[in-house]
Order: structure tokens, then C-alpha cells, then sequence
């Protein structure tokens, strides 16, 4: 289901072969957390802006409008109109984010929902059973993100806890591909590597979950709260052990120089909120820099956003204009930047890709790690 096409030092260009068509990575899955793209983007735009694979959130859609209804109306793909990959989350990063509504125990995690307070249970098999309903390509397995820092004592727990966790997991993902009304009998399951930011803990826990022989593994519970340096850190120390001929994804990262370092690194997947939650305050990313268009000095730049950018966006609309729509709330505003940081996360995996192909991708670092630590 992967092919590795060039490397270049750890870093890979490969091809992920799915059910519901093939990948170029490296990827960036663009993040739909309820079947949308926050900005009023449609499916049909994320095909316009060379969005591959579409990231939704099994929590979220459980709670509204519930993933039975979902199943019933033919699964997410018809749902949210959009026939590409789509990759659905397991609910474990809700165990992060919402430590104060939930309770942990070996059995699953019990919620509290951040809607009306309602009891919820989420367990390795319900998490997998939301997600067969769902009708997702990729199933995450259901994990603990766990906050950094944390004791050595509960990361080590919690890593053994994920392990069982995941063989849970992957039986009832098995069962569920098994029964007559399962609407995707292809769904696959990636696992996921925890262990905090102790390395032993990080190798333990990886060479356990390779041994299941997953379609794909995840880094889990980085960008929670550690230096940048420690992820890096952690990452180098996980690669090694990662299998070679499956996918690599680091979830919830990041930065346009985090990518570029992670590819460096080996990793293949990647998603993240920022470019849609920065864009909807007016923070954008430029090849030029990092650009904050509310800024007064933008007030009558008849400019695009970036000269260099072939977005919707750039392509019509100027500084001024998108600068004012922001200040009024109009809805526009958000929505062609949300276009803008799309595109330019979508058109920054291409360039990756591209670098990669012709082996320059160690020339592509150098200049755009420099570049991407200005502001315009």
C-alpha cells in the first residue's frame, strides 16, 4: 500500500495506494474537524486547492450529528461530497484536550461532553466502531495523548496502556470489516507511537506496536506543550525503529519549517489546524515570511498577499481589501485566507516533493528555513 520512490538521506518521496485513490507524499492532510474546513470552504475547494486527503474528527462527529446518522446517509465521503482519502482521528487527542471532563481507566476513557456535559464512554472498540461507521480510509487507533511534561512513572503507563489499547483496536477493526453492512471493508488502521519525551519509553513503546504489523504508524503527543528541539529530538530517536515500508505520520504538526524538518527526519503525513485557526485572525504564510494583515501598514496596500502565490485570493483581492473584510467580520475575509494558507501549505508538500524528485531537498532546506523564520 506505500511505495518509496527516492530518499534522500531519511528523508522519503513515496506513493500511498488506498481504496479511495493514491496519495503523492509528502502529504499534508488538510484538517475538516466536522466534515468542513473552518472559513466556509467546500469540498469542491479543497480539490481547487490540491488537498489530498481531508482529516475529521471522531469525537466531534459523534457528538454531532452522530455517526449512525452518518452511516445511514451513505457514509462521510457522500456526507461531505469529497471522493479522496479521508483520514478520521481516533478521539485519543480528546483525551488531551479535554483532561477535565474525562476519567481514564483500563477499560476507556469516560467524557464528559464539552456540549451539555452529557456521560460519554469511549473505548478502543467504540472509538473503532464510530470510525467503521464513519466509512474513513484511515482508522487512527485509539490512544492517550498525555500532556509534556509528565512523570516517567504515568508516561509508562500510559504508553503499556496504548499498546493494549491498539490490539484492541485492531481486532475490532478486523470484526468490523468482517460484518455484511460495513460500509468501507477496507478500512485500515494506523497505530500510534507514545511515550512522552523519554526516549527509552518512545523505542519501547514503537518496537511493541511495529510488531503488529500495521498499515501505517503515527507519532503521537508531540507539539504538547515541549521545545521544538525536544520533538526533533524524539523523532530521530523513534525513526530507526519505525518500519521502512509503511508510512510515517506526525499528527498535529505544524510550522512550515516543522514540516520541513520532520520530512528531513523521515515522516510522510502530516496535519495540523494552524494554517485555517492562524489564517481566520489574519495570520499568513507567505514565501517571503510570515505575514499578519491586520498589521496598520496593510490598511491601503493595493498588493496581493504574496506575489508569488497562485491562490484564489492573491490571484483577485488585495492586502487592503482582505485586511478590511477581517476588521469588519465579514466572512469573506476569513475564508480567502483560509484559501490563502491552504493553498500555500498544499503548494509547500509539492515543492517538498519536487525538491525531493530532483535530489535537492537539502538545498530546499537550507534557503526556506532561513526564509520562513521572517516576518513581512
Amino acid at each position: 500500500m506505500f511505495e518509496i520512490m527516492k530518499t534522500e538521506g531519511k528523508a522519503r518521496r513515496g506513493r500511498f495506494f488506498s481504496v479511495h485513490g493514491t496519495v503523492e507524499t509528502p502529504v499534508f492532510m488538510n484538517v475538516g474537524t466536522s466534515g468542513a474546513i473552518r472559513g466556509g470552504l467546500s469540498s469542491p475547494d479543497l480539490v481547487d486547492l490540491n488537498c489530498q486527503v481531508e482529516l475529521c474528527n471522531t469525537y466531534h462527529l459523534h457528538i454531532r450529528p452522530g455517526d449512525e446518522l452518518i452511516k445511514n446517509m451513505g457514509g462521510l465521503h457522500k456526507f461531505i461530497s469529497w471522493n479522496r482519502p479521508i483520514l478520521t482521528d481516533s478521539g485519543g487527542f480528546q483525551v488531551f484536550s479535554l483532561a477535565k471532563l474525562r476519567k481514564i481507566n483500563e477499560e476507556g476513557v469516560y467524557f464528559n461532553s464539552h456540549l451539555d456535559g452529557k456521560k460519554i464512554f469511549m473505548g478502543p472498540e467504540q472509538s473503532i466502531q464510530i470510525q467503521s461507521n464513519l466509512g474513513s480510509t484511515v482508522a487512527m487507533a485509539f490512544d492517550e495523548c498525555v500532556e509534556n511534561p509528565a512523570t516517567y512513572k504515568y508516561i509508562k503507563e500510559s504508553h503499556e496502556r496504548t499498546v493494549r489499547w491498539l490490539v484492541r483496536c485492531k481486532a475490532e477493526l478486523d470484526r468490523q470489516n468482517s460484518l455484511e453492512d460495513t460500509l468501507n471493508k477496507n478500512q485500515i488502521l494506523f497505530g500510534i507511537n507514545q511515550g512522552g519525551i523519554y526516549g527509552e519509553l518512545r523505542v519501547e513503546n514503537m518496537e511493541q506496536i511495529a510488531a503488529l504489523d500495521l498499515p501505517g504508524y503515527a507519532i503521537g503527543g508531540l507539539a504538547v506543550g515541549e521545545e521544538t528541539g525536544a520533538m526533533y529530538d524524539i523523532i530521530d530517536t523513534v525513526e530507526p525503529h519505525m518500519p521502512i515500508k509503511k508510512p510515517r505520520y506526525l499528527m498535529g504538526v505544524g510550522t512550515p519549517s516543522n514540516i520541513i524538518e520532520a520530512v528531513w527526519r523521515g515522516i510522510d503525513f502530516f496535519d495540523c489546524v494552524m494554517p485555517s485557526r492562524n489564517a481566520r485572525h489574519g495570520n499568513l504564510f507567505c514565501w517571503n515570511g510570515y505575514l499578519n494583515l491586520l498589521n496598520q501598514k496593510f490598511k491601503q496596500d493595493p498588493g496581493p498577499i504574496d506575489s508569488g502565490c497562485g491562490c484564489h485570493a492573491c490571484k483577485n483581492f488585495s492586502r487592503g481589501y482582505i485586511r478590511h473584510l477581517l476588521k469588519v467580520n465579514e466572512i469573506l475575509g476569513m475564508r480567502l485566507c483560509v484559501i490563502h494558507n491552504l493553498y500555500f501549505y498544499n503548494e509547500l508538500m509539492q515543492k517538498i516533493r519536487e525538491a525531493l524528485e530532483a535530489g535537492a531537498f537539502e538545498q530546499f532546506r537550507s534557503k526556506y528555513l532561513e526564509i520562513f523564520a521572517l516576518r513581512v
